[in-house]
């Protein structure tokens, strides 16, 4: 049976065709020019016979097998779609459940290690990603995954200058969680703490612009931004070991941190993983890796595919 495999985000949907063993490459297609994702599949499919089953990976808390994608409004409902394309079976799972599915399969170039040793086999393996948004997910041996909404908790300060930043934050937003930090939108908001608490009168920045200024070092404040994101993704990574009992690993995800690993790698990052007190032996052994591997979510879809 075929199936088909969707990585759905806000701006681009990837698909690709799983045949049982393998799938196809993926394409990518732009879904600004479609009504909606039903439309981009069949635009995908062409003239190729509908699929047996189809699983659709979305950014989003999945709900009786549908979701909105925010950034559209639009809703992907799997029952919806199975009868607008004649396919039998259309299963709709968060993009951290795919994601969660591909840990075991990652190896080798598919990571960019960030310390510790070696992963204990049989043994939880974490996930987090800074994006557009923080995911939160992990598999749990043999055959469970475990995604949550874990970016929206709460965020702990490690120094004084974090602290101050939290509550300059925490000022015009109330509640601050990791997510208000660790995103593209937190790397804004953690420079423009910085530019305030520091009466620099700088001008706003987006993330993009901060993490380029940061690398280049023609800009003190933005690279300070960006040590601080790493340090703050390194303490949510801990927490995440210890939530999780992640002996198997802890992977970094997500579109921002694969633009700058040597960066990342040369971070506190994992300085901060370990600071966890007593626990800094129970940390050391767990590995930390940066997943580099672009069609990630695919492998997870095609892991899930196999026992569905």
């Amino acid at each position: 049976m075929t199936t088909l495999l969707a990585d759905i985000g806000g701006t681009n949907a990837r698909f690709a065709l799983f045949d049982g063993a393998t799938h196809t490459p993926p394409v990518n297609l732009a879904l600004d020019g479609f009504t909606g994702i039903a439309a981009a599949i069949a635009s995908f499919l062409g003239d190729r016979p509908a699929p047996g089953a189809a699983i659709l990976a979305v950014a989003g808390p999945v709900d009786h097998n549908r979701v909105t994608l925010t950034n559209r409004g639009w809703v992907v409902d799997g029952a919806e779609i199975a009868a607008a394309l004649g396919i039998a079976r259309v299963q709709v799972v968060n993009d951290f459940a795919a994601l969660s599915w591909s840990l075991p399969h990652l190896a080798g170039p598919d990571l960019r290690p960030l310390g510790g040793g070696t992963a204990e086999p049989g043994a939880p393996i974490a996930v987090v990603g800074p994006g557009t948004g923080l995911g939160v997910g992990a598999f749990l041996p043999p055959d469970r995954i475990l995604v949550t909404e874990g970016g929206h908790a709460s965020l702990a300060a490690h120094d004084a200058r974090e602290a101050a930043v939290v509550e300059w934050l925490r000022a015009r937003h109330g509640h601050v969680s990791a997510e208000r930090l660790l995103s593209g939108q937190g790397i804004e908001n953690i420079h423009a703490a910085l530019v305030a608490l520091d009466d620099a009168g700088t001008e706003p920045l987006v993330a993009a612009h901060v993490t380029a200024r940061a690398l280049s070092g023609e800009c003190r404040t933005c690279r300070e931004a960006l040590e601080m994101f790493c340090a703050l993704l390194g303490g949510v990574a801990g927490d995440l070991a210890l939530i999780y009992g992640a002996k198997g690993g802890v992977h970094i995800a997500g579109g921002i941190c694969p633009r700058f690993p040597d960066f990342l790698a040369a971070s506190r990052f994992r300085a901060r993983f370990e600071a966890k007190g007593r626990f800094k032996a129970w940390l050391a052994p767990i590995p930390t890796s940066l997943i580099l591997r672009p069609d990630a979510a695919m492998l997870g879809l095609s892991a899930l595919a196999r026992q569905t």
